[in-house]
């Protein structure tokens, strides 16, 4: 499970005195127990599956890569640093990501599994690639690659 290996890896960046991955295990680690406390609240078990942990993680991605922009804009190079650091902490959790090629499979075969036929059919198609690629593929590009072979 992803939330004992944050647990056993903060401990070894603590040892090893890694002040950048002791602080993005942290802000993991407190992203993950928001979300076991949004999910008690909403009537859940109070903990969320890896597939949710990835999400997280994706999500942490994307915002590290929107402030490393904005820190090299303003000419903060030593800012923009740090955030591409956290990157590559944070993606050292993750799987890799589907080629080009590995998601139009995903995608076609998902679409052939469902049975979708239209636009209707597109939350059924992402919810499933979701559950079984979470975390290795870009959504928004998964729904517009749907869309244009749901449309057509």
């Amino acid at each position: 499970m992803l939330r004992n290996t944050f647990k056993i890896e903060l401990q070894k960046a603590m040892k090893d005195k890694d002040t950048v991955k002791v602080s993005t295990l942290r802000l993991i680690i407190a992203a993950i127990k928001d979300r076991d406390l949004n999910s008690r609240s909403k009537g859940g078990d109070g903990e969320i599956a890896d597939s949710e942990i990835l999400e997280i993680l994706a999500k942490m991605v994307k915002q590290r890569l929107e402030t490393s922009k904005i820190y090299k804009k303003a000419n903060r190079e030593e800012l923009a640093e740090n955030e591409e650091k956290e990157i590559l902490i944070i993606k050292n959790f993750m799987p890799s990501k589907l080629t080009d090629k590995e998601l139009l499979s995903v995608i076609e075969e998902t679409i052939k599994e469902v049975g979708a036929e239209s636009l209707r059919d597109l939350g059924k198609v992402i919810s499933v690639i979701k559950k079984q690629y979470s975390g290795r593929c870009d959504f928004a590009e998964v729904s517009q690659i749907l869309r244009n072979k749901l449309e057509g």
